[in-house]
């Protein structure tokens, strides 16, 4: 199988059912879990999470199966998930590996990788580690956002595949068959380049215009009033926690910060071509604009 960066992954499940420990039951690390549970891909979920009211609310929902502490979760499962946000992951991530055996597989979830892949790149069980970004998420968090059908024909990632062994890799890669997800190929260092143009700087923008709406309009009443579905679906984004995307933005600090002095630069334009009453110009940049709908359409 030719691994290139666009292979779409849709094959029969020829895998045995796995024990699978998660460490995180949030949207992401739940919404997996629900998944592979209805695919009967699991005989046993586990939970580790330091959120005991999260555990509570995902056996309530049938998310995993049963609790357990780090290092029991870890020795009991076939494939463990480590689904925190990124700062968490970075210092997790080795402490796992600590704690694998030479059958085990271990990936993350992750919205960037490169401060990841450098935290693991010298551990001695780095070759049973394989770095995944499923790309989907919302606004929401905990057990209970969690979706069964969230990840179906979404993009997922997996970075420096060649530092993995063959059969963690393929334990991924049917991962990704069983999510329903295209996979893609790519270096951590291209990954957070891509992912800071894509999904990064949709997230600062949403917080900004939220600000400006705030400290523009101060009568909530009215925004919650006037809101049309185009400015809810701009501003969805900004609900969602500081705690997961504050690291993200750390972490990915320079590639962020290249994208968003572009976008400002492209914000100037918009701010001249109307101060100048210059509508030509803003006719051009919108039809400019415009042409993202070919891409996205395809």
């Amino acid at each position: 199988m030719q691994r290139g960066c666009n292979f779409f992954i849709h094959q029969k499940n020829t895998v045995k059912e796995m024990k699978i420990a998660v460490i995180g039951i949030g949207l992401i690390g739940g919404s997996m879990m629900l998944k592979l549970k209805g695919k009967n891909f699991i005989s046993k979920a586990i939970g580790i999470d330091k959120n005991d009211h999260h555990l509570k609310e995902a056996l309530d929902l049938k998310i995993i199966d049963e609790k357990a502490d780090l290092e029991e979760g870890i020795q009991n499962a076939d494939l463990v998930i480590v689904a925190t946000p990124v700062s968490a992951t970075k210092t997790l991530l080795p402490k796992v590996l600590d704690n694998i055996s030479s059958h085990q597989t271990v990936m993350d979830v992750g919205s960037t990788k490169q401060e990841i892949a450098e935290a693991v790149k010298e551990h001695p069980n780095r070759h049973r580690y394989v770095a995944f970004h499923p790309m989907w998420g919302t606004e929401n968090s905990g057990p209970s956002a969690a979706k069964v059908d969230s990840f179906s024909g979404k993009a997922a990632v997996i970075c420096d595949a060649h530092l993995s062994d063959n059969d963690a890799l393929k334990t991924v890669e049917d991962i990704a068959n069983q999510l329903e997800m295209n996979l893609l190929y790519m270096t951590s260092e291209a990954h957070d380049i891509h992912t800071a143009y894509i999904s990064h700087i949709s997230h600062i923008t949403s917080y900004a215009l939220a600000n400006t709406v705030l400290e523009k309009e101060r009568e909530e009443d009215t925004i919650f009033q006037l809101a049309s579905s185009g400015f809810s679906s701009t501003v969805r984004l900004a609900k969602s926690h500081p705690e997961m995307w504050v690291p993200i933005f750390k972490q990915n600090k320079e590639n962020v910060l290249d994208v968003l002095n572009e976008h400002i630069s492209q914000l100037r334009k918009f701010k001249a071509a109307l101060e100048k009453e210059n509508y030509d110009l803003l006719e051009e940049l919108i039809r400019n604009a415009n042409k993202i709908r070919g891409i996205l359409d395809q």
